[in-house]
């Protein structure tokens, strides 16, 4: 995504996958991820994950969660944001190797994340 190679990112996508985000869900063909990508309205610049976990529900399936801080720009402007979300992902295991069939991002409350009391 950093380096904006579409064709790489494709290649770990089922077809269709599911994303569910601060703006809802979606269901992304390729030629869909393709458009957004490549013509959405916004860009990443960096990401970092922390606090990875992974669980195997059984030998086809994996299941992360993470912390990923991200730093976002509209596509050929400069203002830049930093974002930080807590992520999962459920990969499966096909034929032609390990592919994401859904990602999910909840932003997190600034205030929450400060005093996890209150998440």
């Amino acid at each position: 995504m950093v380096d904006q190679q579409t064709d790489v990112a494709l290649n770990q996508l089922c077809e269709p996958a599911l994303m569910v985000s601060m703006h809802g869900a979606i269901k992304l063909d390729h030629a869909g991820y393709r458009q957004m990508a490549e013509h959405g309205a916004m860009v990443v610049n960096s990401f970092e994950l922390s606090d990875r976990q992974v669980m195997f529900p059984n030998d086809a399936t994996a299941i992360l969660a993470y912390h990923a801080k991200q730093v976002i720009a509209p596509r050929g402007k400069g203002a830049a944001s930093e974002q930080e979300m807590n992520d999962t992902s459920t990969w499966v295991k096909t034929d032609h190797g390990w592919r994401c069939a859904m990602h999910t991002e909840t932003p997190i409350d600034a205030r929450a994340s400060s005093n996890p009391g209150l998440a």
